[in-house]
């Protein structure tokens, strides 16, 4: 979700933000991952390819998207595809609220004046709730994200990236149909191997069935 600034400033941002955005896609290098130099690798199998390509060439039918960079591919040797970024005008659209494990990003730019309800859109949109992002330089509104989003997302970045978590440097786990939110790499994930017990000795036993607030007046 990308925020829509009102009036004509709107405009400008949101091109800027593309502008950005254009550039740093180009400079994305996409090869084998025998060379360490390049940041887009092949797809994990065919059937992924497949997958992922469907819901590009999907996108470029549908009158509700803009493909604003990318959109190829090719699998005649690897299962390549190229960086795709998609600009909707419905945020219930496909690739919105469906996990797709490839390098396609899409972007709905919502009304300034709709922050809250559209954080309660993304709350409900997906079954998954594995990762998510808040990028903001206002303390209010990511104090108000981190409420609305509190089971949106098992990992939760606010102003960083949202990939790159390492199991055993950073508790990693989602919930809903993520998970059960383990959180690989930490303690928290010891609990799900555990069966707590809860032992209470008294040495002082009880001589009356009355608690202390029962006794006579």
């Amino acid at each position: 979700m990308l925020r829509r600034l009102p009036g004509v400033r709107a405009q400008k941002f949101v091109e800027k933000v593309k502008e950005y955005l254009v550039a740093d896609l180009k400079s994305m290098k996409m090869g084998t991952t025998e060379d360490f130099s390049n940041f887009i690798n092949a797809v994990i199998d065919e059937k992924a390819f497949d997958k992922i390509s469907a819901y590009i060439a999907a996108a470029k039918k549908s009158d509700k998207v803009k493909v604003i960079s990318g959109g190829n591919y090719d699998k005649s040797k690897g299962y390549f595809i190229e960086p795709t970024v998609l600009e909707v005008s419905d945020p219930m659209y496909i690739t919105m609220c469906e996990e797709i494990f490839g390098p396609v990003l899409t972007i709905y730019v919502y009304e300034d004046k709709k922050y809250e309800k559209t954080l309660e859109l993304l709350d409900a949109t997906s079954p998954y709730a594995l990762t998510g992002a808040i990028f903001a330089n206002d303390r209010a509104a990511l104090a108000l994200a981190n409420e609305k989003l509190r089971h949106a997302a098992g990992n939760y970045y606010v102003n960083d990236k949202p990939t790159g978590a390492v199991v055993g440097q950073q508790p990693f786990g989602g919930g809903r149909a993520s998970g059960t939110n383990d959180k690989a790499g930490s303690m928290l994930n010891m609990y799900r191997w555990l069966s707590p017990r809860t032992i209470k000795e008294n040495f002082v036993p009880p001589v009356d069935y009355r608690y202390p607030f029962l006794g006579e007046e």
